[in-house]
Protein backbone atom coordinates (compact mmCIF):
# COMPACT_ATOMS: atom_id res chain seq x y z
CA UNK A 1 0.00 0.00 0.00
CA UNK A 2 2.48 2.44 0.47
CA UNK A 3 3.49 3.11 -3.17
CA UNK A 4 -0.12 4.03 -3.87
CA UNK A 5 -0.09 6.32 -0.32
CA UNK A 6 2.94 8.30 -2.13
CA UNK A 7 0.72 8.55 -5.53
CA UNK A 8 -1.82 9.59 -3.75
CA UNK A 9 0.05 12.06 -2.10
CA UNK A 10 2.47 13.35 -4.98
CA UNK A 11 -1.12 13.87 -6.69
CA UNK A 12 -2.88 16.19 -4.13
CA UNK A 13 0.69 17.81 -3.52
CA UNK A 14 0.63 18.28 -7.19
CA UNK A 15 -2.70 19.91 -8.06
CA UNK A 16 -2.20 22.60 -4.78
CA UNK A 17 1.62 23.37 -6.31
CA UNK A 18 -0.31 23.79 -9.82
CA UNK A 19 -3.09 25.87 -8.55
CA UNK A 20 0.05 27.72 -6.92
CA UNK A 21 2.52 28.18 -9.58
CA UNK A 22 -0.69 29.18 -11.73
CA UNK A 23 -1.64 32.06 -9.51
CA UNK A 24 1.98 33.55 -9.64
CA UNK A 25 2.48 33.04 -13.12
CA UNK A 26 -0.90 35.25 -13.92
CA UNK A 27 0.38 37.69 -10.94
CA UNK A 28 4.24 38.02 -12.33
CA UNK A 29 2.88 38.02 -16.14
CA UNK A 30 4.69 34.76 -17.03
CA UNK A 31 2.47 34.02 -19.84
CA UNK A 32 2.65 32.14 -23.53
CA UNK A 33 1.09 34.52 -25.68
CA UNK A 34 -0.68 33.45 -28.46
CA UNK A 35 1.02 33.55 -32.07
CA UNK A 36 4.21 34.44 -30.82
CA UNK A 37 5.70 31.12 -32.49
CA UNK A 38 4.33 29.72 -35.52
CA UNK A 39 4.05 26.16 -33.21
CA UNK A 40 1.42 28.01 -31.21
CA UNK A 41 -2.28 27.66 -31.59
CA UNK A 42 -4.08 28.83 -28.39
CA UNK A 43 -6.18 31.93 -28.74
CA UNK A 44 -5.28 33.93 -24.88
CA UNK A 45 -2.69 34.01 -23.09
CA UNK A 46 -1.82 30.81 -21.03
CA UNK A 47 0.15 30.36 -17.75
CA UNK A 48 3.51 29.13 -17.64
CA UNK A 49 4.99 27.05 -15.04
CA UNK A 50 3.53 23.93 -14.85
CA UNK A 51 6.82 21.91 -14.78
CA UNK A 52 7.79 23.83 -11.99
CA UNK A 53 4.52 22.34 -10.14
CA UNK A 54 5.65 18.98 -11.10
CA UNK A 55 9.48 19.06 -10.20
CA UNK A 56 8.54 20.78 -6.98
CA UNK A 57 6.12 17.61 -6.40
CA UNK A 58 8.57 15.21 -7.35
CA UNK A 59 11.45 16.70 -4.46
CA UNK A 60 9.09 17.21 -2.14
CA UNK A 61 7.88 13.76 -1.98
CA UNK A 62 11.12 12.25 -2.55
CA UNK A 63 12.25 13.99 0.44
CA UNK A 64 9.36 12.75 2.75
CA UNK A 65 10.30 8.78 1.33
CA UNK A 66 13.57 9.59 2.38
CA UNK A 67 12.93 10.55 5.83
CA UNK A 68 10.58 7.15 5.71
CA UNK A 69 14.23 5.52 4.91
CA UNK A 70 13.10 4.34 1.23
CA UNK A 71 16.46 5.53 0.11
CA UNK A 72 19.05 5.01 -0.58
CA UNK A 73 17.26 0.68 -1.67
CA UNK A 74 18.97 -1.69 -3.50
CA UNK A 75 18.69 -0.13 -6.72
CA UNK A 76 18.84 3.80 -6.26
CA UNK A 77 21.73 5.36 -4.18
CA UNK A 78 21.48 8.84 -2.76
CA UNK A 79 23.57 10.22 -5.72
CA UNK A 80 21.58 8.71 -7.86
CA UNK A 81 18.74 11.11 -6.60
CA UNK A 82 21.00 13.97 -5.92
CA UNK A 83 21.87 13.84 -9.46
CA UNK A 84 18.23 13.78 -10.38
CA UNK A 85 17.29 16.67 -8.45
CA UNK A 86 20.02 19.18 -9.67
CA UNK A 87 19.69 18.05 -13.22
CA UNK A 88 16.04 18.12 -12.99
CA UNK A 89 17.07 22.28 -11.45
CA UNK A 90 18.96 22.96 -14.42
CA UNK A 91 16.33 21.92 -16.75
CA UNK A 92 14.02 24.50 -14.50
CA UNK A 93 16.53 27.34 -14.81
CA UNK A 94 16.96 26.30 -18.07
CA UNK A 95 13.44 26.71 -19.21
CA UNK A 96 12.79 29.55 -17.43
CA UNK A 97 15.30 31.69 -19.22
CA UNK A 98 13.78 30.41 -22.44
CA UNK A 99 10.28 31.03 -21.62
CA UNK A 100 11.25 34.30 -20.24
CA UNK A 101 13.71 35.21 -23.48
CA UNK A 102 12.80 32.83 -26.14
CA UNK A 103 16.34 31.76 -26.22
CA UNK A 104 18.24 30.43 -29.56
CA UNK A 105 18.10 26.55 -30.21
CA UNK A 106 21.84 26.71 -29.92
CA UNK A 107 21.51 28.60 -26.03
CA UNK A 108 18.43 26.25 -25.33
CA UNK A 109 20.78 22.96 -26.07
CA UNK A 110 23.32 23.53 -22.96
CA UNK A 111 20.64 22.97 -20.38
CA UNK A 112 19.83 19.22 -21.37
CA UNK A 113 23.36 18.89 -22.16
CA UNK A 114 24.42 19.69 -18.84
CA UNK A 115 21.39 18.26 -17.15
CA UNK A 116 22.48 14.86 -18.92
CA UNK A 117 26.31 15.34 -17.90
CA UNK A 118 24.94 15.93 -13.68
CA UNK A 119 23.06 12.48 -14.23
CA UNK A 120 25.94 10.31 -15.82
CA UNK A 121 28.18 11.83 -13.08
CA UNK A 122 26.08 10.73 -10.13
CA UNK A 123 26.33 7.19 -11.52
CA UNK A 124 23.61 6.78 -13.51
CA UNK A 125 24.07 5.21 -16.90
CA UNK A 126 23.19 2.61 -19.39
CA UNK A 127 25.84 -0.32 -18.56
CA UNK A 128 24.13 -3.14 -20.68
CA UNK A 129 21.22 -3.61 -23.09
CA UNK A 130 19.45 -7.15 -23.59
CA UNK A 131 20.53 -8.45 -26.81
CA UNK A 132 17.62 -8.34 -29.16
CA UNK A 133 19.53 -10.96 -31.57
CA UNK A 134 20.16 -13.61 -29.24
CA UNK A 135 20.47 -14.51 -25.79
CA UNK A 136 22.43 -12.49 -23.04
CA UNK A 137 23.54 -9.06 -22.70
CA UNK A 138 25.17 -6.47 -25.07
CA UNK A 139 27.70 -4.31 -22.34
CA UNK A 140 29.10 -0.94 -22.48
CA UNK A 141 30.92 -0.66 -19.18
CA UNK A 142 34.00 -3.08 -20.11
CA UNK A 143 36.35 0.18 -20.55
CA UNK A 144 35.85 1.85 -16.94
CA UNK A 145 38.50 4.83 -15.90
CA UNK A 146 38.36 5.94 -12.09
CA UNK A 147 38.29 9.73 -12.11
CA UNK A 148 38.37 10.07 -8.28
CA UNK A 149 36.74 9.44 -5.64
CA UNK A 150 34.38 11.30 -3.08
CA UNK A 151 34.61 10.34 0.68
CA UNK A 152 35.69 6.92 -0.43
CA UNK A 153 33.19 6.30 -3.32
CA UNK A 154 35.05 6.07 -6.82
CA UNK A 155 33.26 7.75 -9.70
CA UNK A 156 34.16 6.10 -13.01
CA UNK A 157 34.36 7.87 -16.38
CA UNK A 158 32.84 4.99 -18.41
CA UNK A 159 33.10 5.71 -22.35
CA UNK A 160 30.70 3.51 -24.11
CA UNK A 161 28.14 3.55 -21.42
CA UNK A 162 28.21 7.23 -20.89
CA UNK A 163 27.94 8.35 -25.15
CA UNK A 164 25.20 5.99 -25.18
CA UNK A 165 23.48 7.18 -21.71
CA UNK A 166 24.24 10.75 -23.07
CA UNK A 167 22.56 10.29 -26.58
CA UNK A 168 19.93 8.39 -24.38
CA UNK A 169 18.91 11.31 -22.56
CA UNK A 170 18.80 14.12 -25.20
CA UNK A 171 16.65 11.93 -27.51
CA UNK A 172 13.70 11.44 -24.71
CA UNK A 173 14.63 15.48 -23.30
CA UNK A 174 13.70 16.54 -27.07
CA UNK A 175 11.62 14.37 -27.69
CA UNK A 176 8.65 15.40 -25.05
CA UNK A 177 9.78 19.10 -25.81
CA UNK A 178 9.18 18.93 -29.39
CA UNK A 179 5.98 17.06 -29.04
CA UNK A 180 4.35 19.77 -26.38
CA UNK A 181 1.95 21.07 -29.16
CA UNK A 182 -1.41 20.29 -27.78
CA UNK A 183 -2.77 20.64 -24.22
CA UNK A 184 -2.05 17.44 -22.32
CA UNK A 185 -0.12 15.81 -24.66
CA UNK A 186 2.97 15.57 -22.97
CA UNK A 187 1.14 15.82 -19.63
CA UNK A 188 -0.23 13.05 -20.47
CA UNK A 189 2.53 10.79 -21.91
CA UNK A 190 4.51 11.31 -19.24
CA UNK A 191 1.76 9.65 -16.72
CA UNK A 192 0.98 6.84 -19.25
CA UNK A 193 5.06 6.17 -19.43
CA UNK A 194 5.86 6.31 -15.69
CA UNK A 195 2.99 4.12 -14.70
CA UNK A 196 3.93 1.69 -17.04
CA UNK A 197 7.28 1.63 -16.29
CA UNK A 198 6.07 1.51 -12.57
CA UNK A 199 4.24 -2.00 -14.00
CA UNK A 200 7.10 -3.78 -15.23
CA UNK A 201 8.64 -3.09 -11.65
CA UNK A 202 5.86 -4.26 -9.82
CA UNK A 203 3.72 -6.77 -12.35
CA UNK A 204 6.68 -8.30 -13.57
CA UNK A 205 8.78 -11.48 -12.14
CA UNK A 206 11.51 -8.11 -12.32
CA UNK A 207 10.20 -6.55 -9.04
CA UNK A 208 11.62 -3.72 -7.95
CA UNK A 209 10.44 -2.01 -4.83
CA UNK A 210 11.88 1.15 -5.35
CA UNK A 211 12.10 2.07 -8.77
CA UNK A 212 8.32 1.31 -9.10
CA UNK A 213 8.08 4.13 -6.18
CA UNK A 214 10.16 6.40 -7.78
CA UNK A 215 7.98 6.18 -10.64
CA UNK A 216 4.51 6.14 -9.13
CA UNK A 217 5.81 9.71 -7.49
CA UNK A 218 6.67 10.67 -10.75
CA UNK A 219 3.27 9.89 -12.19
CA UNK A 220 1.46 11.54 -9.38
CA UNK A 221 3.40 14.41 -9.85
CA UNK A 222 2.16 14.74 -13.43
CA UNK A 223 -1.24 13.58 -12.73
CA UNK A 224 -2.41 16.38 -10.85
CA UNK A 225 -0.77 19.02 -13.03
CA UNK A 226 -2.64 17.36 -16.01
CA UNK A 227 -6.38 17.79 -14.52
CA UNK A 228 -5.02 21.77 -15.51
CA UNK A 229 -3.22 21.02 -18.73
CA UNK A 230 -6.11 19.06 -20.39
CA UNK A 231 -8.07 20.45 -23.43
CA UNK A 232 -8.32 23.80 -22.68
CA UNK A 233 -5.68 24.20 -20.53
CA UNK A 234 -5.20 26.31 -17.88
CA UNK A 235 -1.53 25.96 -17.68
CA UNK A 236 1.17 25.17 -19.64
CA UNK A 237 4.66 22.84 -18.64
CA UNK A 238 6.54 25.33 -20.08
CA UNK A 239 10.23 24.79 -21.73
CA UNK A 240 11.58 23.27 -18.54
CA UNK A 241 8.55 21.26 -17.60
CA UNK A 242 8.30 19.66 -21.70
CA UNK A 243 11.81 18.57 -21.35
CA UNK A 244 12.29 17.08 -18.04
CA UNK A 245 8.98 14.59 -18.71
CA UNK A 246 11.65 13.21 -21.02
CA UNK A 247 14.32 13.30 -19.13
CA UNK A 248 12.96 11.51 -15.98
CA UNK A 249 11.14 8.93 -18.38
CA UNK A 250 14.54 8.38 -19.55
CA UNK A 251 16.13 8.09 -16.28
CA UNK A 252 13.60 6.00 -14.99
CA UNK A 253 14.06 3.24 -17.84
CA UNK A 254 17.81 3.20 -16.89
CA UNK A 255 17.62 2.54 -13.35
CA UNK A 256 15.18 -0.03 -13.91
CA UNK A 257 17.33 -1.77 -15.72
CA UNK A 258 17.82 -0.66 -19.17
CA UNK A 259 14.45 -0.62 -20.14
CA UNK A 260 15.25 1.03 -23.41
CA UNK A 261 13.23 -0.62 -25.31
CA UNK A 262 10.15 0.10 -22.93
CA UNK A 263 10.44 3.32 -23.24
CA UNK A 264 11.31 3.83 -26.70
CA UNK A 265 7.90 1.92 -27.41
CA UNK A 266 5.91 4.71 -24.95
CA UNK A 267 7.69 7.44 -26.81
CA UNK A 268 9.00 6.25 -30.07
CA UNK A 269 5.83 8.41 -31.79
CA UNK A 270 7.35 11.45 -31.04
CA UNK A 271 11.01 10.07 -31.08
CA UNK A 272 9.94 8.91 -34.84
CA UNK A 273 7.84 12.28 -35.56
CA UNK A 274 11.31 13.72 -35.13
CA UNK A 275 12.77 12.03 -38.04
CA UNK A 276 9.82 12.28 -40.19
CA UNK A 277 9.54 16.36 -40.13
CA UNK A 278 13.47 16.19 -40.41
CA UNK A 279 13.38 14.23 -43.43
CA UNK A 280 10.65 16.21 -44.83
CA UNK A 281 12.22 19.40 -44.37
CA UNK A 282 15.87 19.02 -45.78
CA UNK A 283 14.92 16.69 -48.20
CA UNK A 284 11.59 17.88 -49.81
CA UNK A 285 11.70 21.55 -48.19
CA UNK A 286 15.60 22.40 -48.32
CA UNK A 287 15.33 24.28 -44.94
CA UNK A 288 16.72 23.69 -41.91
CA UNK A 289 15.58 20.62 -39.33
CA UNK A 290 15.66 23.08 -36.42
CA UNK A 291 12.97 25.55 -37.68
CA UNK A 292 9.75 25.44 -35.78
CA UNK A 293 6.29 24.65 -37.95
CA UNK A 294 2.71 23.20 -37.93
CA UNK A 295 4.15 19.82 -39.67
CA UNK A 296 4.74 17.80 -36.39
CA UNK A 297 2.21 14.19 -36.08
CA UNK A 298 -0.11 16.56 -33.71
CA UNK A 299 -0.56 19.05 -35.41
CA UNK A 300 -1.38 17.16 -38.68
CA UNK A 301 -3.77 15.24 -37.29
CA UNK A 302 -5.31 18.88 -36.48
CA UNK A 303 -5.66 19.69 -40.17
CA UNK A 304 -6.98 16.15 -40.96
CA UNK A 305 -10.00 16.89 -39.07
CA UNK A 306 -9.31 15.76 -35.40
CA UNK A 307 -10.49 18.23 -32.57
CA UNK A 308 -7.93 19.08 -30.01
CA UNK A 309 -8.83 16.37 -27.85
CA UNK A 310 -9.33 13.50 -30.19
CA UNK A 311 -5.53 14.23 -31.81
CA UNK A 312 -4.24 14.07 -28.04
CA UNK A 313 -5.77 11.02 -27.08
CA UNK A 314 -5.41 8.97 -30.04
CA UNK A 315 -2.29 10.08 -29.78
CA UNK A 316 -2.09 8.78 -25.86
CA UNK A 317 -3.84 5.24 -26.86
CA UNK A 318 -0.80 4.82 -29.44
CA UNK A 319 1.54 4.89 -26.13
CA UNK A 320 -0.76 2.88 -24.30
CA UNK A 321 -1.17 0.30 -26.85
CA UNK A 322 2.25 0.14 -27.46
CA UNK A 323 3.22 0.25 -23.61
CA UNK A 324 1.38 -1.91 -22.30
CA UNK A 325 2.16 -4.69 -24.84
CA UNK A 326 5.80 -3.87 -23.31
CA UNK A 327 4.95 -5.23 -20.19
CA UNK A 328 3.70 -8.83 -21.66
CA UNK A 329 6.76 -9.42 -24.31
CA UNK A 330 10.32 -9.68 -23.66
CA UNK A 331 13.54 -9.11 -25.85
CA UNK A 332 12.85 -10.21 -29.25
CA UNK A 333 8.57 -9.70 -28.69
CA UNK A 334 10.00 -5.73 -28.07
CA UNK A 335 12.08 -5.67 -30.91
CA UNK A 336 8.96 -6.92 -33.11
CA UNK A 337 7.09 -4.26 -31.36
CA UNK A 338 9.23 -1.71 -32.46
CA UNK A 339 9.49 -2.54 -35.71
CA UNK A 340 5.52 -2.59 -36.31
CA UNK A 341 5.23 0.86 -34.19
CA UNK A 342 7.66 2.12 -36.70
CA UNK A 343 5.78 0.85 -39.28
CA UNK A 344 2.32 2.03 -37.75
CA UNK A 345 4.01 5.67 -37.50
CA UNK A 346 5.48 5.83 -40.71
CA UNK A 347 2.38 4.45 -42.50
CA UNK A 348 0.16 6.59 -40.73
CA UNK A 349 2.19 9.81 -41.29
CA UNK A 350 2.06 8.61 -45.34
CA UNK A 351 -1.49 8.15 -44.94
CA UNK A 352 -2.63 11.86 -43.62
CA UNK A 353 -0.04 13.28 -45.90
CA UNK A 354 -1.97 11.50 -49.01
CA UNK A 355 -5.59 12.05 -47.48
CA UNK A 356 -6.99 14.65 -45.90
CA UNK A 357 -10.60 14.75 -44.25
CA UNK A 358 -13.10 16.71 -45.58
CA UNK A 359 -15.47 19.46 -43.65
CA UNK A 360 -18.08 16.58 -43.26
CA UNK A 361 -15.40 14.35 -41.37
CA UNK A 362 -15.45 11.73 -44.72
CA UNK A 363 -12.22 10.48 -46.54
Amino acid sequence: MTPLLFFILSFILSVGLTLLVRYLSLKFKILDFPLSHSRKIHQTPIPLGGGVAIFLTFVICLFISWQCGFWPSHHIELKHLVGMIFAGAILMFGGFLDDRFHLKPIYQIIWPILASLVVIMSGIGIEYINNPFGSGYIYFNQIKIEVFRFKGIPYYFTPLADIFTFIWLMILAYSTKLLDGLDGLVSGMGVIGSLIIAGLCFLTEFFQLDVGLLALIFSGSILGFLIFNFHPAKIFLGEGGSLLIGFYLGVLSIISGSKVATSFLILGLAVLDIVWVAWRRIAKEHKSPFLGDQEHLHFRLLKAGFSHRQAVIFLWLIAVLWGGLALSFRTKGKLLLIISLILFIFGLNWFIEHRRLDKKGNF
